[in-house]
């Protein structure tokens, strides 16, 4: 009875956090170690990433920008349950008053609404509790919070993984 009553008080998200730690993180890894991932650390081992000076030369004319959507051969599991750090630029999906609560972390400016969405694997699907004040449509921001594989669909792309944001903050180089 004791141990139900704790885990009851326990915030869920702290629970599934330390579960996923557990279970995914290796022994010699403290569950605060931020993990800085780059947007070809998440391509599998031989795919290719679409290179920036082709990126915008896709016909815009005749369909949605999410069916020129290029396929992906897979995503990568290895940061699953694990807290990274991410740098790109945000799509906004949902507001909650003035602030983004939803947003698709793209690797650059125009992905998803300008021109085609790159893969799903290059794609991260970004929820927040606290409301973030968006600058502008395509704002650089680095995001920092759990991460995993996961297969989402909007109407502007198909997405390979989630990132549970802990700190969304503006980029800096």
């Amino acid at each position: 009875m004791a141990v139900h009553m704790v885990v009851q008080k326990m915030d869920r998200r702290a629970l599934l956090a330390g579960l996923a730690a557990s279970t995914m993180v290796p022994k010699a890894a403290h569950a605060d170690e931020v993990i800085d991932l780059k947007w070809r650390y998440l391509v599998p081992e031989g795919e290719v990433v679409i290179p920036n000076v082709l990126q915008g030369m896709i016909d815009h004319d005749d369909l949605p920008l999410s069916s020129q959507q290029p396929a992906s051969s897979g995503v990568r599991s290895d940061w699953n349950g694990q807290i990274v750090r991410l740098p790109g630029f945000i799509v906004p999906i949902d507001y909650k008053g003035t602030g983004v609560v939803a947003f698709i972390l793209v690797p650059y400016v125009g992905a998803c609404v300008h021109v085609p969405p790159p893969p799903a694997n290059q794609l991260v699907f970004v929820t927040t509790e606290e409301p973030y004040e968006v600058d502008g449509l395509f704002e650089a921001v680095t995001v920092t919070g759990m991460f995993g594989v996961s297969s989402i669909s909007t109407q502007l792309a198909e997405i390979g993984y989630a990132l549970s944001a802990d700190s969304i903050e503006p980029y800096q180089a």
